[in-house]
């Protein structure tokens, strides 16, 4: 158990690390949201953010204040992982999109784990962490999602802001609109159930597109149909799936900003 603590006692200290990743051939450039709390018992819990680049602008350090002010969350140490080639990079390990989307996802899953994952414990002298959890907004969810079903084994949590779930091996086909959505078949197809814990966001107004013509938007849809998904595959409802559509909520950073609280409470709460 952790002990508790005072505004007074927690600083958020905010660092860069820089990556020279092999798996991707580039740099990968992280910032690092470090809690300094007096009297810490036990390791800090570990959040990766994919599209981390967007947590500055979101004022990420002072969505947690509060947080920790009201002794709301656990100490957690966030990495948000600045994005470089999205189309490219995010996406499910393996099963590039009907354009050839996606087809470094394995390569950035292995930097996740085999140089991520290392860099950040020898930064920080962690051995550790009390739980690991990851979370991508829009096709970074679909990347936080594909790295956590493949390592249940490191991730007990992962969280969707607006995830791009419509990401299909074959384009939309009048009569079969969504078939063929990687992210559903892989979850259907597996034969295995791993231990893990999800979070889905999608607002009302994240996009317009209505395929099937059912009256949901496509991002409503498409995430509510991958949590059926989950739902037969033996998780349940409010234990291991949460979902929550957000009246009005955008396909933005104010959005995704306005919903964090709320995550990271599921994620770390006290």
């Amino acid at each position: 158990m952790f002990l508790e603590y005072t505004m007074s006692e927690v600083n958020i200290k905010v660092e860069n690390l820089t990556i020279p990743s092999e798996k991707l051939n580039r740099e990968v450039e992280c910032v690092l949201y470090i809690p300094e709390v007096d009297g810490l018992a036990e390791p800090l819990h570990l959040l990766l953010v994919n599209d981390g680049q967007d947590l500055e602008s979101m004022q990420y350090d002072q969505i947690l204040q509060p947080l920790y002010m009201k002794n709301r969350i656990a100490p957690v140490l966030t990495v948000g992982i600045k994005a470089g080639d999205r189309l490219r990079e995010f996406g499910i390990s393996g099963n590039p999109d009907y354009k050839g989307r996606g087809t470094d996802a394995e390569n950035y899953r292995l930097f996740v784990i085999e140089e991520l994952l290392p860099a950040i414990q020898e930064k920080t002298n962690i051995a550790e962490f009390a739980s690991c959890v990851i979370k991508g907004f829009s096709l970074g969810a679909v990347s936080a999602f594909d790295i956590a079903w493949s390592h249940p084994d490191i991730f007990s949590k992962m969280g969707a802001f607006s995830g791009s779930f419509w990401w299909r091996s074959k384009p939309s086909m009048k009569g079969f609109p969504d078939d063929h959505r990687i992210t559903h078949k892989m979850v259907s197809s597996s034969k295995e159930k791993p231990d893990l814990k999800f979070w889905f966001e999608a607002g009302t107004q994240d996009e317009k597109s209505d395929r099937n013509q059912n009256g949901i938007i496509d991002s409503i849809d498409d995430t509510t149909s991958l949590i059926l998904e989950l739902y037969k595959k033996g998780y349940e409802r409010n234990k291991d799936v949460t979902y929550i559509e957000l009246v009005g909520g955008k396909h933005d950073v104010p959005t995704w900003g306005r919903m964090m609280p709320e995550f990271l409470f599921w994620a770390f709460g006290k």
